[in-house]
């Protein structure tokens, strides 16, 4: 079985907000610690892998962020109109650029996200479409919440069964078959220890054995760490009760409010741990205490994930 680094396709998905953007960079940055040239995706025109390296508003561009670490910001339209360049020339430049055809391009259920497909594939390949670029070693992707992330994974198998003859079913069948090999392609799931997320997650598993996908691994961000042992909150269960100082009642009580959240996400990943019977591979990250996650934090996680890879 292959390990996560030994691939050359990461999609990163999990719950909105649970930090996915954050992961796949800290994971982009790891890989390109162990020598991968390695692109981090962002789909939908977001640019926030960018912002955390202090670039801002660069739209479908290849951007190198630090040694062997890139990102790019996609949106169907511009991928659209790539892909007719590169199919047609100039023709294609032509058509791509009219308003009527892109309103009907893109009012075709599936065709936005079949087209940013697109583009993580061609990223992937040792011999790039586009002019001019050169080849990754990895491509991670930050890819669309798990409502929507096993959709993404299916849209290439759809329009291959759809089209079934002309280039876009050709392009469908060659992406399909990038994804659906687990040599080349793996998934991780990013969730915070919450029962929503831990609920998002398992439903995650299912749909992706369903298509014939496998959850390779689950990044658990946000963890509080232990405060207390169970003797040490008696304690300060006790002195809450003794006190009548306010000062000293109110850290008290900001004290086993903390308690009470460690224990309760420590509930959550047990809950994870055997809904998923991942046999060790559910990997916890911390909750960093700081206002903006910029390089210095996304280095602190990428240490982290080192070690526990």
């Amino acid at each position: 079985m292959p390990t996560l680094f030994d691939r050359r396709l990461i999609f990163v998905t999990g719950k909105g907000g649970v930090g996915k953007s954050t992961v796949s960079t800290a994971l982009g940055l790891l890989a390109a610690r162990r020598g991968l040239r390695t692109i981090v995706v962002e789909l939908q025109s977001q640019e926030r892998v960018q912002r955390a390296f202090s670039h801002q508003d660069e739209h479908f561009r290849e951007l190198e962020l630090s040694l062997r670490l890139s990102t790019i910001s996609v949106d169907a339209q511009r991928a659209m109109e790539e892909y007719l360049r590169v199919k047609t020339g100039p023709l294609g430049q032509v058509i791509g650029s009219s308003r009527l055809f892109q309103a009907l391009a893109m009012a075709t259920p599936g065709m936005r996200e079949l087209l940013s497909m697109g583009k993580v594939w061609e990223l992937t390949q040792l011999q790039r479409r586009t002019r001019g670029a050169g080849s990754y070693d990895l491509v991670i992707v930050d890819a669309p919440a798990t409502g929507h992330g096993v959709g993404f994974l299916r849209t290439p198998k759809t329009f291959a069964d759809i089209a079934r003859v002309g280039p876009i079913a050709r392009l469908a069948r060659q992406i399909q078959a990038t994804i659906e090999d687990s040599e080349v392609t793996a998934v991780v799931a990013v969730a915070t220890p919450e029962e929503m997320p831990i609920n998002a997650t398992l439903s995650l598993r299912e749909a992706l054995d369903r298509e014939g996908f496998a959850l390779d691994v689950v990044i658990a961000n946000a963890v509080y760490p232990p405060r207390f042992e169970a003797t040490e909150a008696d304690a300060l269960e006790r002195a809450l009760a003794d006190s009548e100082e306010p000062l000293a009642r109110a850290a008290v009580r900001a004290a086993l409010s903390e308690h009470a959240r460690s224990e309760t996400q420590s509930e959550q990943l047990e809950r994870l741990r055997e809904g998923q019977s991942l046999n060790g591979r559910v990997i916890e990250l911390p909750f960093l205490f700081s206002e903006t996650v910029g390089r210095a934090e996304l280095e602190r996680l990428a240490d982290l994930l080192e070690a526990r890879l």
